[in-house]
């Protein structure tokens, strides 16, 4: 045990000693909101074309078992199953983000906990503690990674998703203390995917959260059954950060998993568009100024360093999207669609996707989005770190200008998507899948979970 580094004991002590009853009431609220709000796109999401290929491939070689499968009448092992519902939840950029680390936790922790809470019999009130656990820990290293890991070419969910994982069934099989830092050091050996589909497309990014999520699980197994990791598997000379990130950890990385810290989970960033996060604050800005878009000469978008190789001037394909990936990692385009009251949701990239909008060359919307200037604004990295904002600056044909400033986008922590609205998404998601009747049961066992009713249970809601 003395030879456990402070920052991973720091970290699996997180794990180890999280309890239910100590969590605070906006940490508990977060973990309900956030599993509301992933089950809703798991099942909106479940009949996109990619969502079915691993579902198909999954059914040929699944270890048979206890844990469901959203919307479908199968039951696997619950590393399968989570690995099926994770790529669902992913699926079509609109599950939640984490802005300081430029992540997706919910497409993780939620299909990990809920799966393995079927396996083993759990209750809800152990889901929970396995949401709030895994979700802190990917998100505190993230932060701690930042920027760097999305700047050098990572995606972050595709790394953070096996750190998550882990965490969630060690805090829900009771790990030890030590037997905690082996689950987490073995999903270090998995952490891999880059963000090259932002530019040259691939739908393998709608599978980076199923692929990270069944990772931790398998990870946990190993230390369950014996296998051992590297216990400076974050802060050791060849660990994580050295490697990954190009530098040690902060010094004083351990106090972000310290009793004073914060808790995450209570800052959730639940998305109102379904596009890339780095968009949504100049979305917000364009629908400011939709009653002028026909008198638009020219627009300039500042962008920090990040934000620009995501869905910037890095993107090979930000001015010419011809695939739904383009589309949804387009800034210039995302922009222009919310200008022309297009919308940015599910139902018009649900269209683009299948050829009902038309985004062509000559297209009111290229035309548009042709007008748009990504000028990098390094120094937002530094005044807004931990955000993804949007300066606007745009001239007119009249000759006058009109600048806004989006520091907080709709649906962020610091504003927050109203509990309205956030049942809206979920029925706009569930009820063409599901029906009405079932869309409602299921939100109000999400409303109420109650402690003590069975994951089993609540998992039994979303089969088909």
């Amino acid at each position: 045990m003395s030879n456990i580094p402070p920052l991973e004991e720091a970290v699996a002590r997180l794990v180890v000693d999280l309890s239910h009853d100590k969590l605070p009431p906006e940490a508990l609220n977060g973990a309900r909101r956030l599993m509301q709000d992933q089950l809703a796109v798991q099942i909106g999401c479940e009949s996109l074309p990619w969502s079915q290929t691993i579902l198909n491939l999954t059914r040929r070689a699944h270890v048979p078992g206890k844990a469901q499968v959203t919307m479908s009448p199968d039951r696997m092992s619950a590393a399968d199953a989570a690995f099926v519902n994770g790529t669902f939840g992913h699926g079509f950029e609109y599950d939640d983000a984490h802005r300081a680390s430029s992540s997706h936790p919910g497409s993780c922790v939620v299909p990990a906990a809920l799966a393995v809470g079927e396996e083993m019999g759990a209750t809800m009130r152990e889901v929970l503690e396995g949401i709030v656990a895994g979700y802190e820990v990917y998100t505190r290293i993230g932060i701690l990674a930042a920027p760097e890991l999305l700047e050098r070419g990572f995606h972050p969910h595709a790394v953070l998703s096996n750190f998550g994982a882990a965490a969630v069934v060690a805090r829900m099989r009771r790990f030890s203390l030590e037997r905690t830092v082996h689950a987490l050091a073995i999903a270090m050996s998995h952490c891999s995917g880059t963000t090259e589909y932002t530019s040259s497309g691939g739908s393998v990014k709608r599978v980076h959260a199923g692929i990270g999520t069944r990772n931790g699980i398998r990870a946990a197994e190993m230390a369950e059954a014996g296998i051992t990791g590297p216990f400076a598997f974050l802060s050791g000379a060849k660990g994580f950060f050295r490697t990954f990130i190009g530098r040690p950890p902060a010094a004083n990385g351990a106090d972000a998993f310290g009793a004073g810290a914060q808790y995450e989970v209570g800052r959730l960033w639940i998305k109102p568009y379904c596009c890339c996060g780095i968009n949504h604050a100049y979305v917000d800005g364009a629908r400011q100024l939709g009653n002028r878009a026909g008198q638009i000469a020219g627009v300039e978008l500042g962008i920090q360093t990040g934000g620009d190789i995501i869905v910037g001037n890095a993107n090979i394909n930000a001015y010419a999207p011809q695939r739904i990936e383009h589309l949804q990692y387009s800034l210039p385009f995302q922009f222009a669609l919310s200008l022309l009251g297009k919308g940015n949701g599910f139902e018009t990239h649900q269209d683009f996707m299948e050829g009902r909008l038309d985004l062509s060359e000559d297209s009111p919307v290229a035309q548009l989005a042709r007008k748009v200037k990504i000028v990098r604004r390094p120094e937002l990295d530094t005044s807004h770190a931990g955000k993804w904002v949007g300066a606007v600056a745009v001239r007119y044909e009249d000759g006058s200008t009109e600048d806004l400033f989006i520091a907080d986008p709709l649906g962020t922590a610091e504003n927050p998507m109203s509990q309205a609205d956030l049942d809206a998404k979920f029925h706009d998601l569930t009820v063409r899948r599901m029906g009405a009747e079932r869309s409602a049961a299921l939100l109000a066992a999400i409303t109420a979970c109650p402690p003590g009713m069975r994951a089993a249970d609540m998992a039994a809601l979303l089969r088909a």
